[in-house]
């Protein structure tokens, strides 16, 4: 199964261990900034399901991270501060964070905080499959946004973590064409080079688990020269 991952930008080792700790003890993939030019670099280079972020980073304002990550993604931002002012709070979550934590915090909080910012996004999907079920079924493939897997006739065809990123967001625009552009800056950000062989290489290693005959797909379907589509769902 494919791991959640949440990036934590902390700039104190100890609350960064500790929250690392937390997270990894239940099944999460966590990684590390502590300063805010690395946590806007990991933002794009590790494509994280979750960013938790404190403000008073050494570099620059936490809120400024808010404002660039969500002007092109809406990967959930928990917000984790010792600021406990109202108005730092109203701020943060106008600038686009999903939830404000304040410090200290205890660890149930901190992962109920989590699931419930994971779970507010998928119901902003434009798929109700996802949004009510958290899979998304076509044919004989479903796609468990819960349990990051793809199966196929009940089986589990085992695709990388970027495969399976693809295919999840194919998912959620079930029927609908992406087009290069789009797919490559939604998984790698803004400042990814448009690329198209990437996505290609990546695409026939998925068609190779999925498809009985890559050559005649059934759920994913190339648009020559923009994209691809995903079958819609039943």
């Amino acid at each position: 199964m494919i791991k959640e991952k949440v990036l934590i930008v902390e700039d104190e080792l100890g609350i960064r261990n500790f929250i690392a700790t937390i997270l990894n003890a239940n099944d999460y993939d966590a990684i590390t900034a502590s300063s805010g030019a690395d946590a806007m670099s990991m933002v794009t280079s590790h494509c994280p399901d979750v960013l938790l972020l404190d403000l008073g980073l050494p570099d620059m304002d936490g809120m400024e991270i808010v404002r660039a990550v969500r002007s092109w993604s809406n990967v959930p931002i928990v917000v984790i501060s010792a600021r406990n002012h109202e108005r730092d709070k109203v701020e943060a979550l106008d600038a686009g964070a999903d939830d404000y934590i304040t410090k200290p915090f205890g660890s149930a909080e901190l992962l109920a905080r989590i699931r419930a910012a994971i779970r507010h996004t998928r119901t902003q999907l434009p798929n109700s499959m996802i949004a009510n079920s958290g899979q998304f079924r076509t044919g004989d493939m479903v796609i468990d946004y819960d349990k990051h897997c793809v199966f196929v006739k009940g089986e589990n065809v085992k695709l990388t973590q970027g495969e399976y990123r693809i295919v999840s967001l194919l998912g959620k625009y079930a029927g609908k064409v992406l087009t290069y552009d789009f797919i490559i800056k939604e998984l790698w950000g803004p400042k990814a080079k448009s690329d198209n062989q990437i996505l290609r290489v990546n695409m026939a290693n998925i068609r190779r688990k999925i498809e009985e005959n890559p050559a005649d797909p059934k759920y994913i379907f190339t648009e020559m020269g923009v994209g691809y589509r995903m079958a819609e769902g039943e």
